[in-house]
Order: C-alpha cells, then structure tokens, then sequence
C-alpha cells in the first residue's frame, strides 16, 4: 500500500507543476482538467488507504529521505497514515476534486485559468503534507504551504486593491498565530529533544504540569490563527475577495480546519491539561455565537457563509476543547461537506446575477436555478441540523458532550447558537431564491453547466448521507482518539436534548421562511444600534484600526524618516563623505616621483619604531 501514500501525495503536485508549465499563457482547458484528473487520483488513492486502514486496522509509515540530522537532532521528512490522517485526507481530497472540476466552470472566463489551477492543486499538496506528516516539523512546512497558496489564491485578482488588502491581512493574522506554533514546537523539542509525533505523545506525561500548559496555550495559538478564531478571526470574512471555489475549499472544507486537526492530532496533550482544553472550549463557544450574530444581519452572501464557517469551527473547538475529539473530527468532516457545497453554490449565482453578492437584490431565483437552489436548500438544512442530515448527528453529538461534561453555560451558548444558525442559513435561501425578484430586468440568471452540478452533487449526497455513518466513524478513529460516549446520559435525556435542538433549530427555520417570504423586517430594524453594532462586525475592525494599524503605521513612519533617513542613513553618508574628502586630501602624494614616495617610506618606518617604543615602555 506504500505506493498509494505516495500517489495520493504528489499526484496534487504533478498537476500543479505542469499547470504552472503554461501560467503565463492564455486560457487552456486542459490544466483544468488535467488537475482534476490528478486530483481524482489523489482521491481514488485516498480512498484506497481509507479501506485498508479500516479492514485491517493498522498503520502506514514511510520515511521520504532524512531531512535534518545535526548533532542530536533528527528530523526525517516522514508520512503517517492511521485513522485520524486517513479521515482527513479523504475529506481533502473528496473536496478538492469536486472543488476543481466546479472551478472549470466558475473561471472559464478569466485570464489566469492557467495560473489559478496551479496554485489550487499546490494547495492541496501542502494540505495533504499537513495532514499526513509524522512529525510537527513536516507539519509545519504544509502548514505554511497552505498559508502562501491561500494568500495566492485570496489576492488571485490581484489588479484590486481590496483583494490584495486582504490577502496581505490573511497572510499577517496568520503570521502571529504561527509564531505561537513554531514556540510551542521550541518548547517541545527543547523538553523532550525530538519533534516525532510517537515520540513527543509518549514523553509528554513526564513533563511538569506548567511545561505542558505553555505547550498547549502555544499551539492553539498557532490554531487560533490558521482556524480564524477570535481576536485573529477578522481575516476570514475578507478573504471572500478571492474566487469562490477557493472559499469552497480553503476558507470552508480544509485550511480553516487545520487548527481543528493540530488540537486533534495532539489529544494526548490536550488530555494531561484540561483546565487548557475548558478555555479552548469556552471561547469556541464564545466564537460559535459572535460569529452567527454577525451573520443574521450581513448582506453579503459568502461573507454570510464565512460567518457560518467561523461559527461551526467554534462547535469544533467546543468538542474537541472538552475531550470529545472524535466528535470533533466527526463534526469538521459533515461540514466539509455541506459548506463547500453551499460555496459552490453561492458561485453558481454570482455567475448568474454577473458577480453581484447583495441578497438584497436578488430573490425569485429559484425558477431559474432549480438544480442550485435545491443543492442550497439541502446543504442549509444539513447545516441548520435537521434529522436526518449529516450536521444533525454531528452537531448534536457536540451539545451532548457539553451536557454530558456539565458545561451547562457552554450547551444554552451553542443551543442558542443552533437556532440563530438556522434562521440565517434560511434568510439566505429566502432571499435569494423565493420572494421577489429584487434584481434587474437586464439580467438573465440562468443555471450553471451540467458538469458544474455534476460536481456539487457528490458532496450534496454526502451533506446528506455522512451522518449515517457515525457508528462507523466512532469505532474506526478512536481506535487512537479517546472514546467518549455519553453513557452516563439517560435514554430519555438524550432524545430531551435531541428534540430541544432540533425544535429550536426548526424554529429559526420557520421564522426565517415566514419573514423572508414577504418583505422580512421592517426598515426601522437597520436603524437600532443592535443592527448597526452586528453589521460592522460589533466595531472589531474600525478598533484594530484606530488602536493598531494607524498607530503601527504613524511609528513606521517616524522609524523611517528619524532612525533610518537621520541617524543610519546619514550616519552611513557622512562615513563615505568623510573617506572620500580625506582621499581628496592625500591623493597629491601620490605624485609617481620616486624621491616622494622614499621619503614617505622613512617617515612611515620612523613613525612605526617610535610607536613601538612607546608600547613597549608602557
């Protein structure tokens, strides 16, 4: 099967390299599909590894080469497959290849197809690098893989400002969460003097209590920033400004979810700390409802669903903060699903309404986009957590873990949360394909090609079915993850909590569809402070921006003009204006007459004698 891992790996990487052959060419279908293909591969590959490791239940393990071997320090450039990568490469690659094949569609008009194409399948290199990797030195090379490629493909059209803005912001957030990852890996190695997964798991139990909570803080700060979460959280909504296949993939099914997955991945730490893992808890449920407050009152369609996508992410943290890490990855894999697709969506009818993002001058769509709306509806209902969808397990598995861990303020957080998720996944739905028709009479929307529905269907199946399998799931990966079942939750306790979600979940549906289906709410709503506080993101950005950036900026500036133009560069001008005004000085010496030259030779010995004597009497 080792042949496998290695297709699996760098088919993604093949594509990317012979699109990039033609980057600065005109449009050529055929590194569309030419990625996709190589992407399929990877998938099929995947898959297989999938089978193998659940039928026989064992581990891979390769070594690529020896990497870095100085002194004490080995690092190999080594891969792991076992039931926790195996998931996460499945879910990638499923994703990706969907997300590829739908990108042939979306950017078949835009001039750097080629270019596009190659940094979407480096992406998913890096990603698979990330996930697959036996050790945190690995890790860390995919993980800022996928932190460049993002940055590459946010500020893909890179002709807009805003887009470079905020490819640059992604890029500078993400900078300050992987300082605290690069510490965590220092202390780690500096502790233990190795950076092997198996190696560092086993050693951790022996380290001091304090040594291990500086670890833990260190790393979910690396996980803070790649996974968005509040205060480095701001980046993510403005990331929309690249295509929408890149949300689909990177800001929805994959990157955001690596700091999910570094928390997963180091279980056995997160075990021995759990006064860490509450706070990572509590502040994903903090996240969890910020992000979907936000998002009841936003305008714009994918920063609505970026606003979900933060709020899931905070259920991720919630699980996996109170131990229940399979639950965790349970949850990160239904979502994949279901908000990618609802991305991909969202892209349909940007092509359709010409790149117009405002719900509030769309609406009536629905007859001209059957095929999307129904895959909308569907992946909305699975993100709202109705039965018997795939985010209905999932998510409710996460309000029993915080029931079950008498979390009782962490489950009301996220019940509520539940409830506002449903009612903005629908006020979406409504506004954009039922209701009146609020856009032009210019605009002929009609539905994407059948190749690109083709693609959103697999995924839909999956928002649908992969709930399903969850007994399936708990036995495979907590083979290595910690079992966590709620069997001290009575029967008719877990169907109470059940029926509570699920009523408060098809409640916010009710009311949205009820609203949404005439004119929603009244004008006077926009004008209350509470509508005016959500809308601009509660004032978050204005404050960075008074509080940081300007200040951050005004001191740059001084730097520059004071120490740099003042003291370097003028200290730097006056040593040459200097040497060159004493070159001027004592060039008529050098006259050429040898009589000169001999007589300032014997002052030069007379002159080194005596200072000779000099430091020998002293």
């Amino acid at each position: 099967m080792e042949k496998f891992i290695y297709i699996a790996l760098f088919a993604p990487l093949v594509g990317s390299l012979i699109a990039a052959l033609f980057s600065t060419q005109s449009k050529m279908v055929f590194t569309g599909w030419f990625t996709s293909f190589m992407l399929a591969v990877s998938m099929y590959a995947s898959l297989n590894l999938l089978y193998y490791v659940y039928t026989e239940d064992i581990s891979l393990h390769i070594v690529l080469f020896d990497w870095i071997v100085i002194g004490n320090l080995d690092i190999p450039f080594g891969f792991v497959v076992d039931h926790v990568s195996v998931v996460m490469m499945s879910v990638v690659t499923v994703v990706s290849t969907m997300v590829h094949i739908h990108s042939i569609g979306y950017m078949e008009h835009d001039k750097g197809f080629n270019r596009y194409f190659s940094y979407l399948s480096a992406f998913v290199f890096s990603m698979l690098v990330l996930v697959m990797s036996d050790n945190f030195a690995v890790l860390f090379i995919g993980w800022e893989g996928v932190g460049v490629c993002s940055w590459l493909l946010i500020g893909f059209w890179y002709h807009k400002e805003s887009a470079t803005w905020a490819a640059n912001e992604a890029f500078i957030m993400n900078r300050i969460g992987d300082l605290g990852l690069l510490l965590g890996m220092f202390l780690i190695y500096w502790n233990i003097g190795s950076l092997q997964y198996d190696i560092v798991f086993a050693q951790f139990s022996t380290l001091e209590t304090s040594t291990l909570i500086w670890i833990g803080a260190l790393l979910f700060l690396g996980a803070m920033g790649k996974s968005a979460q509040f205060p480095l959280h701001t980046w993510l909504a403005d990331a929309m400004e690249g295509p929408t296949p890149v949300s689909a993939l990177i800001h929805a099914a994959t990157m955001v979810t690596a700091g999910v997955y570094l928390v997963v991945r180091s279980n056995e730490l997160y075990s021995l700390i759990p006064e860490v893992g509450y706070a990572i808890a509590c502040l994903g449920a903090f996240v969890a409802i910020f992000a979907a407050s936000m998002a009841l009152v936003n305008n714009d369609m994918k920063r609505i669903i970026a606003y979900s996508t933060l709020s899931q992410l905070g259920y991720m943290f919630v699980a996996a903060g109170l131990g229940a890490y399979w639950i965790a990855l349970f949850h990160l894999a239904t979502h994949a699903f279901f908000k990618s697709v609802l991305f991909l969506g969202a892209g349909n009818v940007m092509h359709a309404m010409h790149d117009e993002l405002d719900i509030r001058k769309m609406g009536g769509l629905h007859k001209e986009m059957k095929a999307t709306s129904y895959i909308m509806i569907i992946a909305s209902l699975a993100l709202a957590g109705i039965f018997p969808l795939a985010g209905f397990f999932s998510k409710d598995k996460i309000l029993e873990a915080a029931f079950y861990s008498d979390a009782t303020v962490l489950w009301a957080i996220l019940w509520i949360t539940a409830g506002l998720t449903a009612f903005y996944s629908f006020r979406l739905v409504m506004k954009i394909f039922f209701g009146k028709a609020n856009y032009s009479e210019e605009l002929h929307p009609h539905e994407a090609k059948s190749f690109v529905i083709a693609a959103m269907i697999p995924l839909a199946i999956l928002a649908v079915i992969a709930g399903w399998f969850e007994h399936s799931f708990v036995e495979f990966v907590t083979k290595i993850l910690p079992t966590w079942e709620t069997t001290n939750l009575e029967h008719s306790t877990a169907w109470k909590l059940i029926l509570v979600t699920s009523a408060i979940a098809i409640f916010g549906i009710a009311v949205a569809v009820f609203k949404y289906k005439r004119d929603g709410f009244s004008k006077s709503w926009e004008d209350t402070f509470i509508y005016k506080l959500l809308s601009n993101q509660y004032y978050i950005p204005k404050i960075y921006e008074v509080c940081i950036t300007k200040p951050y900026y005004a001191i740059s500036v001084w730097v520059w003009k004071v120490i740099e133009i003042k003291f370097i560069d003028a200290s730097i001008d006056g040593l040459a204006h200097f040497v060159n005004k004493m070159g001027v000085r004592f060039r008529p010496i050098q006259s050429g007459n040898l009589s000169s030259s001999l007589r300032l030779m014997t002052f030069g010995l007379i002159l080194g004698l005596v200072f000779a004597l000099v430091l020998s009497v002293l």
